[in-house]
C-alpha cells in the first residue's frame, strides 16, 4: 500500500474545526487585555494569564499535517496506549489515552464507509480511570475491507464536547480527518477478531501514522 500524503505538506499545522466557540472568545480577551494593559498596570496583570490561556489554546486546537502511514488500521489518535484486552466476541481493544498536551483530532482508523455515528451520554471521569466505561461517549462503525471495524471517541474529566465531522453514510479514507475531542480524553479501537496489535502497552501513537495492526 502506497504512502499517501494531504493536500497540504506535512508539517503544516492548522486549527482543528469545532474550536471556535473556545478559541475566538480566549483569544480576543487576550487581545484586549494587551492593548488595555498599555496605560494601565491593573489591564497588565491581566494580560499575563489571558495570553497565557489563549497560547495554551492554540497549542492544543492546533491540527498538524500529516503523512497517512500504512496499515490495514491506523491509530485514530495521539496518544499512549492504556490497555490492550481481548475482548469476548474474539476482538481486541486498543485503548489511547490522549493528555491535554496531545493533538485532540481524531482520524479515520481505516478506509470505508461510515456505517453509524452514536452519541450516548455519559460521566467524566477522567478517562484514564477504569470508571470512565460510563463516560460520555460516540461510538463509530466502519464497514471496511475489514468488515465491521468500531472506533468509540470517549470524553474525560476536561473533555465535555465530542465534535464529529463526518455523519452516517459517508466514504472516509484511512487517516481522513473524522472527530476532535476537547480536552483529556481516550479513543478505543476494536481490531475485529484474527487481527493481532502491533503495539505495546506504553507505546506512544501518532494519529494517521501509527499502524495498530500486525501483518
Amino acid at each position: 500500500m502506497p504512502h499517501r500524503s494531504s493536500s497540504l505538506p506535512s508539517g503544516r499545522v492548522r486549527l482543528a474545526r469545532g474550536a471556535s466557540a473556545w478559541l475566538f472568545p480566549t483569544v480576543a480577551t487576550a487581545a484586549v487585555s494587551l492593548v488595555k494593559a498599555r496605560g494601565s498596570a491593573r489591564w497588565a496583570t491581566v494580560a499575563v494569564p489571558t495570553t497565557a490561556l489563549a497560547a495554551g489554546m492554540l497549542w492544543f486546537f492546533r491540527d498538524p499535517e500529516r503523512e497517512i502511514g500504512q496499515g490495514r488500521v491506523i491509530s485514530p489518535a495521539d496518544g499512549v496506549v492504556q490497555s490492550i484486552t481481548d475482548w469476548p466476541d474474539g476482538r481486541t481493544r486498543v485503548a489511547i489515552f490522549m493528555s491535554p498536551l496531545n493533538v485532540h483530532v481524531n482520524r479515520a482508523p481505516v478506509a470505508g464507509t461510515v456505517a453509524s455515528v452514536q452519541h450516548i451520554p455519559g460521566g467524566y471521569i477522567p478517562a484514564f480511570d477504569k470508571e470512565s466505561e460510563n463516560n460520555e461517549r460516540v461510538v463509530w462503525r466502519f464497514d471496511s475491507e475489514l468488515g465491521d471495524l468500531e472506533m468509540v471517541q470517549i470524553a474525560g474529566a476536561v473533555a465535555r464536547r465530542i465534535v464529529p465531522y463526518v455523519p452516517q453514510g459517508c466514504k472516509v479514507e484511512q487517516g481522513e480527518r473524522i472527530g476532535l475531542i476537547r480536552f483529556g480524553s481516550r479513543v478505543d479501537v476494536y481490531l475485529p477478531e484474527g487481527i493481532e496489535p502491533a503495539v505495546e502497552v506504553g507505546q506512544r501513537t501518532t494519529a494517521g501514522v501509527t499502524r495498530l495492526d500486525r501483518d
